[in-house]
């Protein structure tokens, strides 16, 4: 702050390539859609197809957002899921693009990670199996792949439909 004690900084920067047909079409459909809906948010691209990262990744900022997410992210997904659509009848190729509204994703990810780990604990700590709550698949797999490095428990996935959920089991 101030200078007092600054260190240079590095910063990785990369030019997205948004030349990509499906991208555009992409960013348009949101977009349209966006506009349809009446309400006030930008959407920006921050992620084209890079290495560590398979798909693009738009991300909607403004007064409205929190419409756009909805009760436990439910218009966001389905957002997500008519935008995939739309894109695929479009273009007919399969596009895995991901939306993220006022950073809630990546909250709602980091939510789920804190949530496997105490969990985890508490389940080492009782020696008793414990069962989450139901879940989304992507859900599931964010806790699955949390807990994936730890020998002492591992994860199961129970249920069908929308009771399926994670159980975690001491190893």
């Amino acid at each position: 702050m101030l200078g007092i004690g600054s260190e240079p900084a590095k910063v990785k920067v990369s030019k997205l390539d948004v030349s990509s047909d499906e991208i555009t079409i992409a960013g348009q459909t949101i977009n349209d859609l966006i506009s349809m809906l009446g309400v006030e948010v930008i959407c920006n691209l921050t992620q084209a197809n890079i290495d560590e990262i398979s798909s693009p990744l738009f991300e909607i900022e403004g007064e409205d957002s929190a419409l756009l997410i909805g009760r436990r992210g439910e218009t966001l997904r389905a957002l997500q899921l008519i935008v995939r659509l739309i894109v695929m009848n479009k273009t007919d190729q399969k596009i895995n693009l991901s939306l993220d509204i006022e950073g809630y994703d990546s909250r709602h990810q980091q939510s789920l990670n804190n949530l496997a780990e105490r969990v985890a604990q508490r389940v080492l700590k009782t020696s008793r199996s414990i069962e989450l709550e139901p879940m989304t698949a992507r859900d599931r797999r964010v806790v699955h792949l949390a807990l994936a490095e730890k020998d002492e428990v591992h994860t199961e996935s129970v249920g069908d439909g929308y009771d399926r959920r994670v159980v975690i089991i001491p190893s």
